[in-house]
C-alpha cells in the first residue's frame, strides 16, 4: 500500500513536468510540445484539490504508520511470555500424553453419554467463567491481565503471586519491595531512594526475575527514564519515582501491604451440585478419566485392594503412617464423586479433590439442603460414621474415586423436634429439585 502511494507521486511529478524532449533536440523547438501537452493535460487531468491532497498525505501517513514496528508495552510482552509459557506446556502435556499411548496403559476412554459426570470444572473466581482444566490457567492469566484496566495494584499483585510458581523466590521479591517503599517513606526527600538502577545486581536477580513486580513498581509511580552514570559514556535505565507527599507516602505504604497480603489467584473446583430421583443404580459409577492418576492394570488392581484398605483404616495408626498413605492416594486419585442418599431417597452428588477433608464434604451437604443448619450425620461404606470435625482427607477415609454415603438427621434432636411439635426438616433446596434427574 505504502508502494501504491510513493508511485502514484512519482506518476503526478511525471506527468505535470511535460512530456519531455531528446537531448539532440533544440531547446526553443520544444516549446510548442509543452504548450500542446500542458493544454491536452488540462483537458484530460484535473489538478488535486487541496482537501484531496490533505486527504492523499492523511492516508499515507496511516500506511506508514501501520508499517512502522509495534512499540510493545510490559503488559503486551507480558501477553506474549503467556502465550509461549502455555504453548510449552501444552507441547509438553501432549508429549507426555503420546508416551503414555505408546505404552498403552491409560485408563480407557469411555462413552460420554454413559458417565456419571461430563468432566472436572473449574470456576475463575475473578470472571465467575466455568473452565475446563486445559482452559483454566490461560484464563486466570488473561483476567488478570485485564485487571491492569481497573486497578494496576490490584493486577501487578496478583500477577506477583500467581505467575510465579517458586514462592521463596516471591517472597524474597516481596520483602526487597517492602523496603524499597520503607526508604522511601521514612526519606522522602532523599533522591537516591526514588531512583532503582535496573542493571544492579540485586535487582536484577531478586526482583526483575520476578513476573509482575515492574508493574508493581509502575503501579507506586516510578517512572522508565534513561539517566547518565558517572564513569560511563552511554546512559542506563532507571525507575524513578517522583517526590511524593504526605498522602502519597501514607497510600504507597496501603499498596505495600496490599502486596504482602497478596494470594495466588486459584481456580476453585466446580463442585457441580446436582440432584438425582430415588435409583437402584446409585452405586454404579462411570469416570471419566480426569479422575484417575492410573493405568488400567493399576486401576483393576486397585480395586481388588480395596477391602484391605477398609481393614486398614480400622487400625490406629500414628500420624505419620496417616500421611505416608494419603501422599500415595493423591498420586492415584486426583478426584472424587460422591454421592449422599437422603431420608426421602433422592441422591446429592458433588465433585471434589482426593485430598479435601471431610469439613469440606459436610459443607457441601449443608449448603444444599434448606435447613443445613440442623446436626446430620453422614455414614460411609461399611457402616463408617464420618466426623466433621475431624481434618481427615477424602482418600484416608477410603472416598475415592468414588463413592455412595448415607445421610441421617441427628436422631437426638429430631426427637426434640417432634416434641416440641416441630415440623420434619426439608432436605434439598429447591433450586436442586428443579433440575432434578434420573441415573441412567
Amino acid at each position: 500500500m505504502k508502494k501504491f502511494f510513493e508511485d502514484i507521486k512519482k506518476d503526478i511529478k511525471f506527468k505535470s513536468a511535460g512530456p519531455g524532449k531528446k537531448l539532440t533536440d533544440d531547446a526553443s523547438s520544444a516549446h510548442p510540445n509543452v504548450a500542446h501537452a500542458s493544454s491536452s493535460a488540462k483537458n484530460h487531468r484535473h489538478v488535486p484539490t487541496e482537501g484531496a491532497q490533505r486527504a492523499g498525505a492523511a492516508a499515507l501517513a496511516r500506511v506508514e504508520q501501520q508499517h512502522r514496528p509495534k512499540v510493545h508495552t510490559s503488559q503486551d510482552a507480558i501477553r506474549n511470555q503467556v502465550k509461549r509459557e502455555l504453548e510449552a506446556e501444552a507441547a509438553a502435556l501432549a508429549e507426555k500424553e503420546k508416551a503414555g499411548g505408546v505404552e498403552g496403559s491409560k485408563v480407557p476412554v469411555k462413552d460420554p453419554s454413559s458417565l456419571s459426570v461430563s468432566g472436572v470444572y473449574f470456576t475463575c473466581p475473578l470472571t465467575g467463567a466455568s473452565l475446563t482444566k486445559s482452559e483454566r490457567d490461560v484464563h486466570i492469566k488473561e483476567a488478570i491481565l485485564m485487571r491492569f484496566e481497573e486497578d494496576s495494584v490490584e493486577a501487578a499483585v496478583m500477577m506477583i503471586h500467581t505467575f510465579n510458581k517458586d514462592r521463596e523466590k516471591v517472597k524474597a521479591a516481596v520483602d526487597i519491595i517492602s523496603k524499597y517503599v520503607e526508604n522511601i517513606c521514612k526519606n522522602p526527600t532523599e533522591e537516591k531512594y526514588r531512583k532503582l538502577k535496573l542493571s544492579n545486581k540485586v535487582f536484577q536477580e531478586k526482583v526483575a526475575s520476578v513476573d509482575g513486580s515492574r508493574e508493581f513498581l509502575q503501579a507506586l509511580g516510578f517512572n522508565s527514564t534513561m539517566l547518565p552514570v558517572e564513569g560511563q559514556e552511554e546512559e542506563e535505565e532507571f525507575l524513578v519515582l517522583p517526590e511524593q507527599s504526605p498522602e502519597s507516602l501514607e497510600l504507597m505504604k496501603e499498596r505495600r501491604d496490599r502486596l504482602q497480603r497478596g494470594e495466588p489467584v486459584r481456580a476453585q473446583l466446580d463442585r457441580q451440585p446436582q440432584a438425582f430421583r430415588p435409583s437402584q443404580n446409585a452405586t454404579r459409577f462411570e469416570l471419566p478419566s480426569e479422575f484417575y492418576n492410573l493405568t488400567a492394570e493399576e486401576l483393576k488392581k486397585e480395586q481388588q485392594q480395596r477391602s484391605d484398605l477398609v481393614e486398614k483404616n480400622s487400625m490406629l495408626r500414628t500420624k505419620a503412617m496417616r500421611e505416608r498413605e494419603e501422599q500415595r492416594e493423591r498420586r492415584k486419585y486426583n478426584y472424587s464423586l460422591l454421592r449422599i442418599r437422603l431420608p426421602d431417597g433422592n441422591l446429592l452428588q458433588g465433585t471434589f479433590y482426593a485430598w479435601d477433608r471431610l469439613p469440606a464434604l459436610f459443607g457441601f451437604v449443608r449448603e444444599s439442603l434448606v435447613d443445613g443448619w440442623q446436626p446430620f450425620e453422614l455414614i460411609a461404606p461399611g457402616g463408617q460414621k464420618l466426623q466433621e470435625a475431624e481434618d481427615v482427607a477424602l482418600a484416608e477415609c477410603n472416598l475415592v474415586p468414588a463413592a455412595l454415603l448415607t445421610f441421617s438427621w441427628d436422631s437426638a434432636v429430631q426427637a426434640d423436634i417432634a416434641a416440641a411439635g416441630g415440623k420434619s426438616p426439608t432436605l434439598l433446596k429447591p433450586e436442586l429439585l428443579e433440575t432434578i434427574k434420573t441415573l441412567s
